[in-house]
């Protein structure tokens, strides 16, 4: 059976997390774009991590009910990503009625994705792929959604999460996509965490240790890390290779930057991948942003790519700030914002 392919974003940085009322204008952002896909998983949200045996206070389930219905009734795919922080270390008879209990009030909300993030948490465990696929299999026994995601602790060729997470088990890619139902899909952020190429090569080679296509989770223009947090991403996304074939690649979804209007210029370049025909109109920045603004960011994109606040006088900075202060639109109060130091850098995430 043909499945949609997903492209889209994922909300699946550290820190400072979107308001509600932005999340709630990505569905129209991704429309415009021609993309189909959100999948709500950001790392600030205890209720998916680090507290996920706990069910969420009433407002925030409100809000989180009220945003599937919103993409529901756009007619696009959305989804959550539940992250049961390290629950293969232990997963008995009460782990599993959690787990159970959690995935059943999911099946609550009208998403057609679920996926289970096993990212940046221990992972030096001998049997960490059969653990991790029990788990899968019971989600898929119990969830209601209609499609499957799976982050692996060890998502990437990047030598930077064994150092961080312990040392990966001998033969965890190929035990993991040996183990899994076929119709799981399996996210990659590339040869890096942050990739900033990723060729047909690249694809091919992560297949193949996975014994089936990659679900690309692209870190690009994400910035919530010690160093990209201090710098701004503007250009469309570039150096894609491959992405196209289906026999390496079911999806693509990026990873934004904490400033999610700002990131609408990169996601013009997913979106121009992915185009049947012309794809989106150069122009559309301008409309969604605003002329003005929109005028000022290519101005400075390459100053906020490659100085960064760090490479900024605190006199240029504050004459920025001021300039943009006197933009229209809320994506101006976002430049603003990092202007002035509003978007720290949250030490939890520590893959730049």
């Amino acid at each position: 059976m043909l499945r949609h392919r997903l492209i889209g974003v994922v909300e699946g940085f550290y820190g400072r997390p979107w308001q509600h009322e932005l999340r709630l204008s990505y569905a129209g952002f991704l429309q415009a774009l021609g993309l189909n896909t959100y999948l709500y998983a950001p790392k600030g949200d205890p209720w998916l991590r680090k507290r996920w045996q706990e069910d969420w206070p009433a407002e925030e389930w409100h809000a989180l009910a009220q945003l599937a219905a919103h993409y529901q009734q756009r007619g696009l795919f959305f989804g959550v990503g539940l992250s049961p922080f390290e629950l293969y270390g232990r997963y008995g008879q009460g782990q599993r009625r959690q787990l159970r209990d959690k995935i059943r009030r999911l099946n609550e909300l009208p998403a057609s994705l679920l996926a289970i993030l096993f990212d940046d948490m221990p992972g030096e465990q001998a049997d960490l792929a059969e653990r991790q696929a029990e788990i899968v299999a019971d989600v898929l026994d119990w969830s209601d959604a209609g499609r499957l995601l799976v982050c692996p602790t060890y998502y990437s060729f990047d030598p930077v999460l064994e150092r961080h997470f312990g040392r990966m088990p001998a033969d965890y890619w190929p035990d993991l996509g040996r183990l899994l139902d076929p119709g799981v899909d399996i996210f990659w952020t590339g040869n890096r965490v942050c990739a900033e190429a990723i060729t047909r090569d690249d694809l091919q080679r992560a297949a193949g240790a996975l014994g089936r296509p990659v679900m690309l989770w692209d870190n690009y223009p994400v910035n919530d890390g010690a160093l990209r947090s201090d710098h701004l991403y503007l250009a469309p996304l570039s150096q894609r290779a491959g992405v196209l074939d289906p026999s390496v690649v079911t999806g693509h979804l990026c990873n934004p930057m904490l400033q999610g209007r700002c990131s609408l210029p990169a996601l013009l370049g997913l979106a121009g991948l992915y185009a049947e025909g012309a794809g989106p109109h150069p122009d559309l920045p301008e409309q969604l942003l605003g002329a003005s603004l929109w005028r000022c960011l290519q101005r400075d994109a390459e100053e906020f790519r490659v100085a960064g606040l760090s490479g900024m006088s605190a006199q240029r900075r504050l004459a920025l700030a001021g300039e943009y202060a006197g933009l229209p639109g809320p994506a101006a109060g976002e430049v603003v914002g990092w202007l002035r130091g509003d978007y720290a850098f949250d030490p939890a995430c520590l893959t730049d």
